[in-house]
């Protein structure tokens, strides 16, 4: 089989889509549009108008109601007839016309935040909405950019990735170019990129390989599009209209019989069966159900809420707590600083003041941690200056930030703890002032904890 885009060698995969790094030229981009489509998710499709329409009937108590006016037209009773077909016609038309337009102003609403990305054409870099992307674009993503395909890191700079959306992880992601022949998991490569999340911090170049439904947000995206199953609501009237059903048919089955038995005329039989079906139907109910709920759908568009099933509004009003679960916890995606410790395991003021002192100071990507240290109050930065910074990267999964504050110089450094460790030689100082020789069992000590 195929080897994975991110587990490719660049040189393969760029031969696998026929391009180079310096992107398409509109020619080709158009080709492959023809080819490949356009990159967007796979709409839901929707039936037509008329068949949405007509399947506002096949509610059981409408369903009464129409055959019952049918009958009494056949009966002669074209007065009862004609107020039925009226009350049948008003709910199931306002019903219609409330999710249609609800329907209708979530399409605007979507294609109000239509999103564009710069891609290179004809080597140039130009802004195009995301759905004329193409397998083969070399798109430009720099802080703040949604990703608008999955794609190879071609070069990157400083690149950190939100990917919460796919993985529910709130810190942010890594992304430089390299090859991974041995890692499988897609969400997992640092190499590869993926439509749906976003740029946090720095710059890259990708190349676009799969795009739309082929990628992985696609291939979610296509699980949710199956047909929602009915709410308590809906399944509760098509209940009540079944067991309405079963009565009114059961009891103009029996009068029939009786009449049958009594030798009494047919066709005064048959009028009285139709008067007894529609007195036993409650004509009013979905109309009157339907102008409640559409009362309520235009309250909420009052308050800027789109209702696109008036049935969601009864499971909406008869809650009393709603629970969400976020990103698979239930977090504030938000760490707070329990304690700072030395080399010995005790709390360290120390290692407080330098932490701070380092976070207070950087310019690269603030991360989680950064925003937990900065939250501790006490620290005075006055007097202290930052005379120069290597910011974070994960070649040396450290930041270092060089400070004076005119009486000694500092170079404090933060950053992954078996990095810092590796290039230790001391710890301390200790109460006394003294610092210690890192020892092999003070370094195994530390590894440990």
């Amino acid at each position: 089989a195929a080897l994975p885009f991110w587990r490719l060698p660049l040189a393969a995969l760029l031969e696998q889509l026929g391009v180079d790094a310096q992107g398409l030229s509109t020619a080709q981009a158009a080709a492959r549009r023809l080819r490949y489509g356009g990159n967007l998710l796979r709409p839901g499709r929707r039936p037509a108008l008329a068949l949405q329409f007509l399947g506002k009937f096949t509610h059981p108590l409408v369903a009464i109601l129409v055959l019952a006016s049918a009958l009494s037209a056949l009966s002669g009773d074209s007065a009862s007839s004609a107020i039925v077909g009226v009350i049948v016609l008003l709910s199931v038309t306002l019903d219609f016309a409330q999710e249609y337009r609800a329907g209708a102003a979530a399409e605007r609403l979507r294609q109000s935040v239509a999103v564009t990305a710069r891609a290179l054409r004809d080597g140039r870099p130009v802004a195009l909405p995301l759905e004329l992307l193409v397998p083969g674009d070399v798109v430009l993503l720099a802080a703040g950019d949604l990703v608008p395909c999955d794609g190879r890191v071609l070069a990157a700079s400083n690149c950190f990735v939100n990917q919460a959306l796919l993985t529910g992880e709130a810190y942010p992601v890594a992304k430089q170019p390299g090859e991974l022949p041995a890692q499988a998991d897609l969400l997992a490569a640092g190499n590869a990129v993926l439509l749906g999340t976003s740029v946090v911090s720095g710059s890259a170049r990708v190349l676009m390989c799969r795009g739309g439904g082929a990628t992985a947000f696609g291939e979610i995206s296509a699980l949710l599009q199956g047909r929602a199953a009915p709410d308590d609501f809906t399944r509760g009237t098509r209940r009540f209209g079944l067991l309405i059903m079963r009565m009114t048919v059961s009891l103009v089955l029996l009068v029939l019989l009786i009449n049958a038995l009594f030798q009494r005329p047919l066709i005064e039989s048959f009028l009285f069966a139709v008067a007894l079906a529609v007195g036993l139907t409650p004509e009013l109910l979905p109309m009157v159900t339907t102008v409640t709920l559409a009362r309520g759908a235009l309250r909420l568009a009052g308050a800027q809420v789109i209702v696109k099933r008036l049935g969601a509004l009864q499971s909406l009003g008869s809650m009393d707590v709603l629970c969400t679960d976020k990103t698979g916890t239930l977090t504030e995606a938000r760490i707070g600083l329990a304690r700072q410790e030395d080399a010995t395991g005790g709390d360290s003021a120390r290692v407080r003041e330098l932490a701070y002192l380092n976070s207070y100071f950087e310019t690269g990507l603030r991360s989680p941690l950064d925003d937990a240290i900065l939250a501790q109050p006490g620290i005075d930065v006055a007097g202290w200056r930052k005379l120069d910074e290597c910011p974070f990267d994960f070649e040396r999964r450290r930041v270092s930030v060089l400070i004076d504050n005119g009486a000694s110089r500092l170079l404090v450094v933060k950053g992954a703890p078996e990095d810092i460790l590796r290039r230790a030689v001391s710890y301390g100082p200790d109460a006394d002032g003294a610092e210690h020789a890192l020892d092999a069992a003070t370094r195994a000590a530390l590894e440990a904890r």
